[in-house]
């Protein structure tokens, strides 16, 4: 049975925010951690935070539980790393921005904007034979309309990654202080990853 649950075990999607100091080359050895670890990264984002001297860092990966945890240990030994925790989709707040590039002519245009209607997607340029949509959402809504376009011809598609917050106050662990942690006791991940 254990095996069976094994073979059909689906790692889930999970979204990891991290606090870090504000400086050169923090984004790439965090990257390269996660890579190191053998997480492939499906999106990741860097914003300003409301302190200058500190950044933040949202990625959304799928590992099962162990993994993760093991993951987080080593991010947070890293010494530019201010807090790191994972986010419960319950208790925050997921937003994502898509530009989506849809090729038109007369015929289809009416559907196109119906379903930018639906979804409450922003038409934001409109050319004879193209219309640009911006929708900002879930990832899962993001998901939902890229699947209504599945009988259209898709020119261009960019999404930025998921950005969120705790819904709330400010919690607990964005209140302790910054972790002193030697360089020397825990050195640098490599900035390659290994060959699979």
């Amino acid at each position: 049975m254990d095996q069976f649950q094994q073979y059909n075990h689906t790692p889930q999607r999970r979204v990891i925010s991290l606090l870090v100091d504000n400086q050169n080359g923090v984004l790439a050895r965090v990257a390269s951690l996660f890579c190191r670890r053998g997480f492939n990264i499906d999106s990741l984002t860097v914003s300003a935070t409301n302190d200058p001297a500190i950044s933040r860092i949202t990625v959304t990966l799928h590992g099962d539980e162990q993994a993760l945890s093991q993951l987080l240990l080593q991010t947070e030994r890293l010494e530019v790393t201010r807090q790191i925790f994972e986010l419960d989709p319950a208790k925050s707040l997921q937003r994502e921005l898509l530009l989506l590039k849809v090729a038109c002519d007369n015929q289809n245009r009416a559907e196109l904007r119906e379903i930018s209607a639906i979804y409450k997607a922003k038409i934001i340029d409109l050319s004879p034979d193209s219309m640009v949509f911006e929708l900002t959402g879930k990832p899962d809504k993001i998901d939902a309309f890229l699947t209504m376009f599945n009988g259209y011809e898709i020119l261009e598609q960019c999404r930025t990654g998921v950005t969120a917050l705790e819904r709330g106050g400010k919690h607990e662990h964005m209140q302790k202080p910054k972790q002193e942690v030697s360089e020397s006791q825990f050195p640098l991940p490599g900035m390659h990853c290994p060959e699979a």
